[in-house]
């Protein structure tokens, strides 16, 4: 095991008030649940679930795209920094194989941990799990987990619940630990924890913007081209052209993102059907292809013949659409199981892809008539976008996770860039400068502003919401 790295690590926390206090301890691990979602999740197969129940990891396969670890509800895995590849408690399979207990069951001094078959109704695990009251951690997630925890205090479970504070009794604190100097001396406090690193950053969010942007610029040449079916250049070429370059962006992203890009090709050659990670690149590079084929044709005809572009628009909302589903696969993070997030995205790719028309349009020359429609679409799209992001983060959330994470975001720690970037620059100005071209009958460049500010404000936009998703601790 490398310096640094945990299979099981042990999690502190103090009760009460002195005089009258109380030091619990809570052992953390992976779960080896019968429902596995990091099985699910994985794009190809290096997690799979034996026959005997354990839950165990071929790093042989792994690409270390990190999806196990935001679909894992209980922080069990991690990237083991000498091999690069996701990790985590195997149940010891190697000695269970020998017949062997696992190596924490033979080092604890007072038999803290049992471990048996809770198949067989003999075992000592199945007669105490029967006999006690026993507890796991998160049972509304639906996992299924096969560790069971006695004589434990409920809150101790809930990471949530816990007070965290800005050192530890042995050691500082992360710089970027999320912290709350204040709490009811009451309350349960965190006092000592391993660190976990956040699995995603920027480059998802680019991802995510990059994509949008690529699967609009050919949306949107789709729908304008039913109301002018003359393509001319912006629509037969330079819009194929600007959707190949971004969603060129968005696979480099997606491989330059993994801990080992150089297995990337492992998607094809080992594919998980069941895993959107590698459903959502069967997407993409169908999209590709069909990209491809329009700007071909483009080039050599100067127009898209009508089944090319059904068939590419259906492409590119799939495209948009199912980063929705694969969100939905990281069971951990109860922000992104919204159903207003398959919304977003369709919606997205409109306002991106009008923004791209519009400006190249303006570069082009391209005729007042057709700036003036994708305007409105533009406008159409960033305020039903406005609407839904407004209405998501209004409603009560069902989960604790969910309505943290949603805290953080509305008056939390990413309030300056959720209400002044992404609402305020990304939505509400680029809705009002754009009205003011559509329905006052002003300058062409106040379209071009509306498309510029509309694209920086889906970045930040993204950059926040896969933040928020992850501000939330898992154990």
């Amino acid at each position: 095991m490398p310096v640094g790295v945990f299979r099981t690590w042990v999690k502190y926390a103090e009760k009460g008030a002195f005089p009258h206090t109380s030091r619990h301890f809570e052992v953390l691990r992976c779960n080896h649940c019968d429902a596995a979602p990091c099985i699910e999740i994985c794009p190809t197969r290096a997690l799979f679930r034996r026959a005997d129940g354990i839950v165990d990891f071929d790093n042989a396969r792994c690409i270390g795209c990190k999806g196990c670890m935001q679909a894992c509800p209980y922080d069990a895995l991690y990237i083991d920094p000498d091999s690069n590849t996701a990790a985590k408690c195997n149940f010891c399979a190697h000695r269970i194989e020998a017949e062997l207990n696992p190596a924490c069951v033979i080092v604890c001094p007072t038999q803290a941990i049992i471990a048996g078959d809770l198949a067989d109704p003999a075992s000592n695990i199945s007669r105490i799990v029967a006999r006690e009251k026993v507890s796991v951690r998160k049972p509304q997630k639906g996992t299924k987990p096969k560790v069971f925890y006695l004589g434990i205090e409920d809150d101790l479970l809930r990471p949530t619940q816990l007070a965290a504070q800005s050192s530890y009794v042995w050691a500082e604190r992360r710089a970027d630990a999320k912290t709350r100097e204040e709490f009811d001396p009451q309350q349960t406090r965190e006092v000592y924890d391993v660190s976990h690193p956040t699995p995603w950053g920027r480059r998802i969010s680019a991802y995510l913007w990059t994509k949008s942007i690529a699967a609009g610029a050919l949306l949107v040449p789709a729908i304008l081209l039913q109301l002018s079916p003359h393509a001319g250049g912006l629509f037969a070429i330079v819009c194929p052209l600007i959707a190949l370059v971004a969603l060129a962006a968005t696979s480099l992203l997606l491989i330059f993102d993994l801990k080992r890009p150089d297995r990337f090709y492992f998607l094809i050659t080992k594919p998980n059907l069941r895993s959107w990670l590698v459903l959502g690149g069967y997407i993409l590079m169908g999209y590709g292809g069909l990209a491809t084929a329009w700007l071909a044709i483009g080039v050599i005809t100067g127009g898209v013949p009508r089944p090319l572009m059904w068939v590419t628009a259906a492409f590119a909302i799939g495209s948009a659409c199912y980063s929705a589903f694969l969100f939905a696969q990281a069971k951990g993070r109860d922000l992104w199981q919204s159903p207003f997030f398959f919304w977003h995205l369709p919606l997205q790719a409109l306002s991106a892809g009008a923004s791209v028309v519009l400006l190249g349009g303006v570069a082009a020359g391209t005729p007042l008539e057709t700036l003036r429609v994708s305007t409105g679409i533009l406008f159409s799209a960033l305020l039903l976008s406005l609407a839904t992001v407004l209405t998501e983060v209004a409603l009560p959330h069902a989960a604790e996770d969910a309505s943290l994470a949603n805290r953080s975001l509305v008056r939390g720690q990413y309030r300056l860039q959720f209400w002044g970037l992404a609402v305020g620059i990304g939505f509400a100005a680029p809705i009002v400068l754009s009205a003011l071209f559509l329905f006052c009958g002003l300058s062409p460049g106040f379209a071009m502003v509306s498309a510029v500010l509309a694209l920086a404000g889906l970045f930040w936009y993204e950059d926040v919401w896969v933040k928020a998703g992850q501000v939330v601790p898992l154990s």
